[in-house]
């Protein structure tokens, strides 16, 4: 059996270390990072790749798509999976800042955690997304809109950035988001205040909410908070929480271990799945979840 290599491409400076460090351990023969890779050179690489192999090797050769931005990282999964001359095909994963498979994590484990405390599905629960530019905010968006939650994006900055990104998703995705202003701790409690789920996707070791502006959502069903360093991005939801009850009403937390746990899991079981695969594969967040609902059960 041919060597399994994996090509992994960034638009950034470097390559994450987590992510380099999850392919060896999945078990990749050879791991190759390439950084300040642009859009208009993915084509070339993936070609590069393909005709450098028999078309059996297809399925032994992957790129890794990389980088810090959910549009950029799509845009380069299609311009990849465009350049396939078939029979030539390769394995494709796209996994910015491993934020596909923590976006999908976190919206695998509180649905998991809802069904649990017997609040059913998401479907059209409110849900509140604070770090809304970021790119597991935008995992976790499409993932709740696709599932029917009524999904809002609140945005640091105000609305228009948020705004531009839901539009986005609907013309990709064809999914309905709203965007709330996040500037101030006022308007963050206001977007919170009528939310059952608030999913918290900021920056690391930044309060974005309180424990007062929490209280004063008193229809919140569910935290999460994907921020493991101190202090927590939600006030009160520690990071091991897996449904834990907290503050003085019946929300239940989810902590940033119990997400980072399937995810971990996820991103190493996408990478596993590529090894044993029969015929090349494509994957995106949308993959990472189905797998990311079998881990969280």
């Amino acid at each position: 059996m041919s060597r399994s290599i994996l090509h992994m491409l960034s638009p950034l400076k470097h390559m994450s270390p987590f992510d380099v460090n999850m392919a060896v351990d999945a078990g990749f023969d050879v791991v190759v990072p390439y950084t300040g890779v642009t859009l208009e050179e993915v084509r070339s690489l993936v070609q590069d790749a393909i005709f450098s192999r028999s078309p059996g090797d297809g399925t032994r050769t992957t790129v890794f798509i990389a980088g810090k931005r959910a549009e950029l990282a799509l845009d380069m999964l299609d311009v990849a999976r465009a350049a396939f001359v078939p029979p030539f095909r390769l394995n494709l994963f796209a996994d910015p800042a491993g934020s596909f498979t923590t976006g999908a994590a976190l919206v695998a484990v509180v649905g998991k955690v809802l069904r649990q405390a017997g609040h059913g599905a998401l479907k059209d629960k409110a849900v509140t997304i604070f770090g809304g530019t970021g790119v597991v905010a935008f995992c976790a968006a499409v993932l709740c809109a696709t599932e029917g939650a009524r999904v809002t994006l609140a945005g640091h900055d105000g609305t228009a950035r948020v705004g531009a990104i839901a539009a986005q998703m609907k013309q990709r995705f064809g999914v309905e988001v709203g965007a709330a202003d996040g500037s101030s701790a006022e308007a963050r409690a206001q977007a919170a205040r009528a939310a059952a789920v608030v999913l918290s996707a900021g920056p690391a070791g930044v309060t974005i909410l309180d424990a007062a502006q929490l209280a004063a959502a008193s229809g919140l069903l569910v935290a999460a908070d994907v921020n493991a360093v101190p202090p927590a991005g939600l006030e009160g939801v520690d990071v091991m929480a897996d449904g834990k009850p907290f503050g003085a009403g019946k929300a239940l937390a989810v902590g940033a271990l119990a997400v980072g746990n399937v995810k971990y899991r996820t991103e190493s079981g996408l990478f596993r799945r590529l090894l044993t695969a029969d015929t090349p594969q494509v994957f995106d967040f949308r993959d990472a979840y189905k797998l990311a609902l079998e881990i969280a059960g």
